[in-house]
Protein backbone atom coordinates (compact mmCIF):
# COMPACT_ATOMS: atom_id res chain seq x y z
CA UNK A 1 0.00 0.00 0.00
CA UNK A 2 1.21 3.52 -1.00
CA UNK A 3 -0.47 5.74 1.15
CA UNK A 4 -2.47 5.92 4.71
CA UNK A 5 -4.85 8.80 5.42
CA UNK A 6 -6.29 9.01 8.48
CA UNK A 7 -9.29 11.01 9.43
CA UNK A 8 -10.47 11.24 13.21
CA UNK A 9 -14.07 12.35 13.20
CA UNK A 10 -15.80 13.36 15.85
CA UNK A 11 -19.59 15.11 15.13
CA UNK A 12 -18.83 16.48 11.88
CA UNK A 13 -22.07 15.78 10.36
CA UNK A 14 -23.82 18.95 10.23
CA UNK A 15 -23.57 21.29 7.08
CA UNK A 16 -21.97 18.28 5.08
CA UNK A 17 -18.91 18.73 6.44
CA UNK A 18 -17.90 15.51 6.84
CA UNK A 19 -19.01 14.80 3.64
CA UNK A 20 -17.09 17.06 1.77
CA UNK A 21 -13.88 16.57 3.31
CA UNK A 22 -14.44 12.65 2.71
CA UNK A 23 -15.71 13.32 -1.17
CA UNK A 24 -12.05 14.97 -1.35
CA UNK A 25 -10.18 12.05 -0.49
CA UNK A 26 -11.90 9.38 -2.19
CA UNK A 27 -11.67 11.31 -5.41
CA UNK A 28 -8.16 11.32 -4.93
CA UNK A 29 -5.49 11.40 -8.35
CA UNK A 30 -3.21 8.69 -6.84
CA UNK A 31 -3.43 4.95 -7.28
CA UNK A 32 -2.95 2.62 -4.22
CA UNK A 33 -4.09 4.39 -1.00
CA UNK A 34 -6.71 3.57 2.12
CA UNK A 35 -8.66 6.00 3.83
CA UNK A 36 -8.59 4.63 7.57
CA UNK A 37 -11.44 6.69 9.13
CA UNK A 38 -12.31 6.58 12.95
CA UNK A 39 -15.31 7.65 14.90
CA UNK A 40 -14.06 9.23 18.09
CA UNK A 41 -17.62 7.84 19.74
CA UNK A 42 -19.71 10.53 17.73
CA UNK A 43 -23.23 10.98 19.06
CA UNK A 44 -24.82 12.65 15.94
CA UNK A 45 -24.52 10.79 12.69
CA UNK A 46 -21.35 10.73 12.04
CA UNK A 47 -20.74 6.93 12.00
CA UNK A 48 -23.40 6.59 9.32
CA UNK A 49 -21.97 8.52 7.13
CA UNK A 50 -18.76 6.67 6.96
CA UNK A 51 -20.48 3.64 6.95
CA UNK A 52 -22.25 4.73 3.51
CA UNK A 53 -18.75 5.44 2.13
CA UNK A 54 -16.99 2.58 3.33
CA UNK A 55 -19.90 0.63 1.76
CA UNK A 56 -19.48 2.63 -1.80
CA UNK A 57 -15.90 2.36 -1.62
CA UNK A 58 -15.09 -0.73 -1.04
CA UNK A 59 -11.29 -1.76 -0.20
CA UNK A 60 -10.97 1.73 -0.01
CA UNK A 61 -12.60 3.96 3.04
CA UNK A 62 -11.77 1.82 6.07
CA UNK A 63 -13.90 2.87 9.42
CA UNK A 64 -12.52 2.00 12.97
CA UNK A 65 -14.61 3.38 15.88
CA UNK A 66 -15.07 3.14 19.96
CA UNK A 67 -17.12 3.79 22.15
CA UNK A 68 -15.29 6.10 24.49
CA UNK A 69 -14.00 9.63 23.43
CA UNK A 70 -10.39 9.92 23.22
CA UNK A 71 -10.15 13.03 21.06
CA UNK A 72 -8.14 13.52 18.00
CA UNK A 73 -5.15 11.62 18.92
CA UNK A 74 -6.77 8.79 20.41
CA UNK A 75 -8.32 8.23 16.89
CA UNK A 76 -5.20 8.86 15.09
CA UNK A 77 -3.31 6.63 16.81
CA UNK A 78 -5.92 4.21 16.35
CA UNK A 79 -5.49 5.00 12.82
CA UNK A 80 -1.77 4.08 12.72
CA UNK A 81 -2.19 1.18 14.24
CA UNK A 82 -4.41 -0.13 11.61
CA UNK A 83 -2.03 2.10 8.56
CA UNK A 84 -0.70 -0.16 6.00
CA UNK A 85 0.52 2.34 3.75
CA UNK A 86 4.41 3.32 3.16
CA UNK A 87 3.62 6.89 3.63
CA UNK A 88 1.09 8.63 6.52
CA UNK A 89 -1.59 11.55 6.25
CA UNK A 90 -3.79 13.25 8.58
CA UNK A 91 -6.74 15.48 7.72
CA UNK A 92 -9.18 17.30 9.87
CA UNK A 93 -12.60 16.17 9.10
CA UNK A 94 -13.97 19.51 8.43
CA UNK A 95 -11.39 20.48 5.73
CA UNK A 96 -10.58 18.93 2.65
CA UNK A 97 -8.11 19.09 -0.43
CA UNK A 98 -7.42 19.25 -4.04
CA UNK A 99 -7.87 16.00 -5.88
CA UNK A 100 -4.17 15.82 -6.53
CA UNK A 101 -2.72 16.77 -2.98
CA UNK A 102 -1.59 13.42 -2.34
CA UNK A 103 0.11 13.27 -5.88
CA UNK A 104 2.07 15.76 -5.93
CA UNK A 105 2.96 15.26 -2.05
CA UNK A 106 4.00 11.66 -3.05
CA UNK A 107 5.52 12.76 -6.14
CA UNK A 108 7.69 15.40 -4.21
CA UNK A 109 8.80 12.56 -2.34
CA UNK A 110 10.11 10.65 -5.25
CA UNK A 111 11.72 13.35 -6.97
CA UNK A 112 14.31 14.06 -3.88
CA UNK A 113 13.86 11.37 -1.73
CA UNK A 114 11.95 13.52 1.40
CA UNK A 115 10.81 10.75 4.12
CA UNK A 116 8.38 14.45 5.22
CA UNK A 117 6.78 16.45 2.19
CA UNK A 118 4.41 19.54 3.00
CA UNK A 119 2.48 22.34 1.44
CA UNK A 120 0.81 25.60 1.76
CA UNK A 121 -3.02 25.77 3.30
CA UNK A 122 -5.76 28.33 2.06
CA UNK A 123 -8.01 29.92 4.87
CA UNK A 124 -11.64 29.75 3.29
CA UNK A 125 -15.09 30.00 5.04
CA UNK A 126 -17.28 27.95 2.78
CA UNK A 127 -17.22 24.91 0.66
CA UNK A 128 -15.55 26.09 -2.54
CA UNK A 129 -12.39 25.05 -4.02
CA UNK A 130 -11.55 28.75 -4.68
CA UNK A 131 -8.73 29.74 -3.04
CA UNK A 132 -8.68 31.57 0.10
CA UNK A 133 -6.03 33.41 2.34
CA UNK A 134 -2.59 31.60 1.28
CA UNK A 135 -0.88 30.97 4.83
CA UNK A 136 2.66 29.58 4.08
CA UNK A 137 3.19 26.07 6.51
CA UNK A 138 6.71 26.50 6.47
CA UNK A 139 10.02 28.19 5.07
CA UNK A 140 12.36 27.45 2.56
CA UNK A 141 14.82 27.58 5.11
CA UNK A 142 13.34 24.33 7.21
CA UNK A 143 13.74 21.99 3.67
CA UNK A 144 16.31 20.11 2.52
CA UNK A 145 18.25 17.51 4.54
CA UNK A 146 17.63 17.85 7.90
CA UNK A 147 21.04 18.87 9.84
CA UNK A 148 21.06 20.10 13.66
CA UNK A 149 20.11 24.01 12.54
CA UNK A 150 16.77 23.04 10.41
CA UNK A 151 16.20 20.80 13.04
CA UNK A 152 16.20 23.49 15.49
CA UNK A 153 14.25 25.67 12.80
CA UNK A 154 11.33 22.84 12.68
CA UNK A 155 11.48 22.25 16.71
CA UNK A 156 10.27 26.00 16.67
CA UNK A 157 8.02 25.77 14.23
CA UNK A 158 7.21 22.51 12.85
CA UNK A 159 4.08 23.60 11.13
CA UNK A 160 0.84 21.92 11.26
CA UNK A 161 0.67 17.77 10.64
CA UNK A 162 -1.92 18.09 8.49
CA UNK A 163 -0.23 19.66 5.77
CA UNK A 164 2.52 17.10 5.25
CA UNK A 165 2.45 13.16 4.79
CA UNK A 166 5.05 10.94 6.61
CA UNK A 167 7.51 7.77 5.82
CA UNK A 168 5.61 5.58 7.90
CA UNK A 169 8.93 3.52 8.53
CA UNK A 170 10.29 6.72 10.40
CA UNK A 171 7.08 6.54 12.70
CA UNK A 172 7.41 2.68 13.42
CA UNK A 173 10.74 2.50 13.97
CA UNK A 174 10.74 5.27 16.46
CA UNK A 175 7.28 4.40 17.72
CA UNK A 176 5.97 7.87 17.21
CA UNK A 177 2.38 8.23 18.19
CA UNK A 178 -0.18 11.36 19.54
CA UNK A 179 -1.19 12.06 23.56
CA UNK A 180 -4.83 11.04 23.80
CA UNK A 181 -7.56 12.41 25.87
CA UNK A 182 -6.38 16.28 25.31
CA UNK A 183 -6.77 18.75 22.33
CA UNK A 184 -3.50 20.08 20.98
CA UNK A 185 -1.99 17.06 20.39
CA UNK A 186 -0.36 18.07 17.63
CA UNK A 187 1.55 20.56 19.98
CA UNK A 188 3.47 18.09 21.21
CA UNK A 189 3.47 15.43 18.56
CA UNK A 190 4.43 17.92 15.60
CA UNK A 191 7.73 19.04 17.42
CA UNK A 192 9.07 15.52 18.96
CA UNK A 193 8.37 13.95 15.12
CA UNK A 194 10.01 16.73 12.87
CA UNK A 195 13.19 15.46 15.28
CA UNK A 196 13.29 11.91 13.42
CA UNK A 197 12.82 12.85 9.93
CA UNK A 198 16.19 13.19 7.62
CA UNK A 199 14.83 15.10 4.46
CA UNK A 200 11.75 17.40 4.43
CA UNK A 201 10.66 19.20 0.96
CA UNK A 202 7.86 21.33 0.22
CA UNK A 203 5.21 22.09 -2.76
CA UNK A 204 4.87 25.40 -3.09
CA UNK A 205 0.52 25.47 -3.50
CA UNK A 206 -1.81 25.72 -1.29
CA UNK A 207 -2.99 21.88 -1.38
CA UNK A 208 -5.67 22.22 1.71
CA UNK A 209 -8.27 24.10 2.74
CA UNK A 210 -8.42 25.13 5.97
CA UNK A 211 -12.51 25.19 6.93
CA UNK A 212 -13.13 28.26 9.35
CA UNK A 213 -16.61 27.89 11.01
CA UNK A 214 -17.79 28.89 14.42
CA UNK A 215 -17.68 25.23 16.25
CA UNK A 216 -13.88 24.61 15.58
CA UNK A 217 -11.81 24.02 18.35
CA UNK A 218 -9.32 27.02 17.81
CA UNK A 219 -12.47 29.28 18.46
CA UNK A 220 -13.73 28.59 21.67
CA UNK A 221 -11.42 28.64 24.87
CA UNK A 222 -11.90 27.59 27.99
CA UNK A 223 -10.18 26.79 31.27
CA UNK A 224 -10.23 23.07 29.84
CA UNK A 225 -8.68 23.59 26.83
CA UNK A 226 -5.97 25.72 28.21
CA UNK A 227 -5.01 23.12 30.31
CA UNK A 228 -4.53 20.71 26.90
CA UNK A 229 -2.42 23.20 25.92
CA UNK A 230 -0.40 23.42 29.01
CA UNK A 231 -0.26 18.88 28.94
CA UNK A 232 0.84 18.93 25.76
CA UNK A 233 3.70 21.59 26.59
CA UNK A 234 4.68 19.11 29.44
CA UNK A 235 4.21 16.01 27.42
CA UNK A 236 6.56 17.25 25.20
CA UNK A 237 9.42 17.94 27.71
CA UNK A 238 8.91 14.84 29.17
CA UNK A 239 8.98 12.86 25.85
CA UNK A 240 12.15 14.38 24.74
CA UNK A 241 13.72 14.17 28.01
CA UNK A 242 13.73 10.71 27.78
CA UNK A 243 14.42 10.63 24.25
CA UNK A 244 17.51 12.30 24.70
CA UNK A 245 16.61 15.56 23.10
CA UNK A 246 16.91 17.87 26.05
CA UNK A 247 20.40 18.67 26.38
CA UNK A 248 20.64 18.88 22.25
CA UNK A 249 17.88 21.30 21.96
CA UNK A 250 17.80 22.87 25.53
CA UNK A 251 17.23 26.52 24.25
CA UNK A 252 14.69 25.42 21.24
CA UNK A 253 12.92 23.59 24.03
CA UNK A 254 13.04 26.37 26.88
CA UNK A 255 11.47 28.48 24.25
CA UNK A 256 8.90 26.22 22.64
CA UNK A 257 7.44 25.06 26.56
CA UNK A 258 7.68 28.60 27.31
CA UNK A 259 5.57 29.62 24.52
CA UNK A 260 2.99 26.84 24.76
CA UNK A 261 2.10 26.38 28.25
CA UNK A 262 2.73 29.65 29.17
CA UNK A 263 2.31 32.77 26.56
CA UNK A 264 -0.32 31.94 24.35
CA UNK A 265 -2.19 30.24 26.91
CA UNK A 266 -1.83 32.73 29.43
CA UNK A 267 -3.40 35.14 27.28
CA UNK A 268 -5.59 33.33 25.29
CA UNK A 269 -7.27 32.45 28.62
CA UNK A 270 -7.07 35.94 29.90
CA UNK A 271 -9.01 37.10 26.45
CA UNK A 272 -11.21 34.19 26.13
CA UNK A 273 -12.89 32.96 29.79
CA UNK A 274 -15.19 34.91 30.68
CA UNK A 275 -14.19 35.14 34.33
CA UNK A 276 -10.58 34.09 34.65
CA UNK A 277 -8.96 32.72 37.65
CA UNK A 278 -5.93 34.29 39.59
CA UNK A 279 -4.72 31.02 40.90
CA UNK A 280 -4.58 29.70 37.42
CA UNK A 281 -2.92 33.07 36.04
CA UNK A 282 -0.32 32.04 38.85
CA UNK A 283 -0.44 28.47 38.31
CA UNK A 284 0.89 29.24 34.36
CA UNK A 285 3.65 31.54 35.79
CA UNK A 286 4.66 28.71 38.20
CA UNK A 287 4.55 25.94 35.91
CA UNK A 288 6.98 27.64 33.35
CA UNK A 289 9.36 28.67 35.81
CA UNK A 290 9.53 25.50 37.50
CA UNK A 291 11.13 24.11 34.44
CA UNK A 292 12.59 26.95 32.98
CA UNK A 293 13.45 29.57 35.59
CA UNK A 294 15.42 31.82 33.08
CA UNK A 295 13.07 31.53 30.29
CA UNK A 296 13.16 35.28 29.95
CA UNK A 297 16.95 35.35 29.09
CA UNK A 298 15.98 33.10 25.91
CA UNK A 299 17.00 34.22 23.02
CA UNK A 300 14.26 32.83 21.06
CA UNK A 301 12.27 34.66 23.45
CA UNK A 302 13.70 37.97 23.37
CA UNK A 303 13.09 38.05 19.57
CA UNK A 304 10.11 36.12 18.27
CA UNK A 305 7.88 37.53 21.49
CA UNK A 306 5.83 40.85 20.90
CA UNK A 307 7.35 43.46 22.70
CA UNK A 308 3.58 44.09 24.94
CA UNK A 309 3.52 40.51 25.87
CA UNK A 310 7.29 40.71 27.03
CA UNK A 311 6.37 43.34 29.13
CA UNK A 312 2.76 41.65 30.36
CA UNK A 313 5.21 38.73 31.82
CA UNK A 314 7.54 40.57 33.17
CA UNK A 315 4.50 42.41 35.17
CA UNK A 316 3.38 39.42 36.56
CA UNK A 317 6.81 38.41 36.98
CA UNK A 318 6.72 41.31 39.54
CA UNK A 319 2.96 41.13 40.88
CA UNK A 320 0.22 38.09 39.59
CA UNK A 321 -2.32 40.30 41.11
CA UNK A 322 -1.32 43.64 39.56
CA UNK A 323 -0.97 41.95 35.81
CA UNK A 324 -4.04 40.38 36.40
CA UNK A 325 -5.98 43.72 37.33
CA UNK A 326 -4.24 45.57 35.05
CA UNK A 327 -4.91 43.49 31.91
CA UNK A 328 -8.55 43.12 32.69
CA UNK A 329 -8.80 46.89 32.96
CA UNK A 330 -6.94 46.98 29.84
CA UNK A 331 -9.62 44.56 27.84
CA UNK A 332 -12.15 46.55 29.25
CA UNK A 333 -11.43 49.73 28.04
CA UNK A 334 -10.74 47.99 24.68
CA UNK A 335 -14.14 46.74 24.41
CA UNK A 336 -15.69 50.08 25.53
CA UNK A 337 -13.75 51.50 22.93
CA UNK A 338 -15.36 49.03 20.22
CA UNK A 339 -19.16 49.77 21.27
Amino acid sequence: MQLSVIVPVYNMAAEGKLNYCMDSLVNQTVDDYEIIAVDDASTDNSLEILRSYEAGYPGKVKVLTYAVNRRQGGAKNQGLRAATGDWIGFIDSDDWVTPDYYEKLLAKARETGADMVGCDYSLVTEHAYTVGEIVRNNTPEQTGKLDREKHKKLLIRPGSMVLKIYKARVIRENELDFPEGIFYEDNCAGPLWSLYFEHFERVEEPLYFYYQHPHSTVHHISEEKCRDRMKAAELLYEECRKRGFLDVYYQELEYRFTELYYVITLFAYMQGVTRPRLAFVRELKQGVEKRFPQYEKNPYYKTNTGQEEQQLVAMQARSDLRFYLYYRLKLLVRRLRRK
